[in-house]
């Protein structure tokens, strides 16, 4: 049971950290700007700065309740800009979008759940 904190830190890391290279890609801050982020080719790549430094600080417990801050600071933008469901047309799309809005939800529930909890056993923070 010990080693259930630490597997779930990194599964829930691991899309931050899987994706965080594609914020820094052309296409992706191109396609940011096309869905009305303001500055996006400021704020995509820092955003995957974000969400990298978040994931790093929740997978090693180290400051883990300020790295699982990083990724609600990174979420929820996110996830009110990218996936905004509400205004697509196309049944296919909205229902993608949805979907994607909604796993960021739950993933939004799990980081909020670090930053109350913190990182557990076999983390930096568990030796401080």
């Amino acid at each position: 049971m010990k080693y259930i904190p630490l597997t779930g830190r990194i599964l829930f890391s691991l899309i931050f950290l899987m994706t965080a290279i594609n914020h820094f890609s052309g296409k992706t801050i191109g396609y940011a700007a096309s869905q009305n982020v303001p500055f996006a080719s400021v704020l995509v790549p820092a955003s995957g700065i974000i969400a990298t430094l978040g994931a790093l600080s929740i997978i090693l417990g180290y400051r883990a309740r300020l790295g699982a801050w990083l990724i609600v600071l990174f979420l929820v933008p996110v996830t009110l800009m990218m996936h905004n469901f509400w205004t697509i047309t196309d049944p296919m799309i909205r229902q993608m979008q949805m979907a994607m809005f909604l796993k960021n939800i739950s993933m939004l529930g799990a980081a909020l759940m670090i930053t109350y909890f913190g990182s557990g056993p076999f983390s930096i923070d568990a030796k401080a």
